[in-house]
């Protein structure tokens, strides 16, 4: 019996001719698509099938598998690694907008403060003295809850987009 060292290369020869090239083209095309297997792979699976083997004695492709569990381990990994940064994206992301409502709240109280120091404050009114005995003008002091509203405005953009927010708030 013909005796096989561990690991035997044989050869394959496609010649110049029609069948030989469509045949050659086709292996070509069938190995750009199927990327796990080899030329190798495709003529042992060509010679099983040709030569009748039953299913049961051909060999499991041992590469494959350990190629797949290595993969699938690296998957395991990216995915594990992924949901931590997820997780502390949301979490940093969590805590800016806990800094930012503070904030938002913060600037709530002082426009409320300053809008009530502006109702509270006193108006000052001086009136000119109608007759000449008095040299100096008349200073008086009156303070009035309610003080009609200033003309019209033009409204910066910046504080009518920080109203905006103040509203939902």
């Amino acid at each position: 019996m013909f005796q096989w060292s561990k690991k035997v290369v044989k050869s394959v020869t496609f010649n110049p001719g029609v069948a030989d090239e469509s045949l050659l083209a086709l292996v070509e095309s069938y190995l750009e698509k199927q990327v796990d297997k080899t030329f190798s792979d495709l003529c042992k699976e060509a010679l099983w099938q040709s030569l009748c083997v039953p299913e049961s004695v051909k060999p499991v492709p041992q590469t494959t598998t350990a190629a797949t569990d290595a993969v699938e381990q690296q998957i395991g990994k990216l995915q594990n690694q992924l949901a931590d940064l997820e997780e502390r994206f949301f979490a940093k992301e969590s805590h800016r907008l806990e800094v930012m409502e503070s904030q938002i709240m913060q600037l709530t109280q002082q426009v409320a403060h300053l809008a009530i120091m502006v109702a509270e404050r006193p108006v000052i009114q001086y009136s000119s003295p109608t007759t000449s005995a008095s040299a100096t003008p008349v200073v008086e002091v009156v303070n009035n809850t309610y003080s009609p509203p200033p003309p019209p405005q033009e409204v910066d953009p910046v504080i009518s987009r920080l109203s905006q927010f103040l509203d939902d708030f």
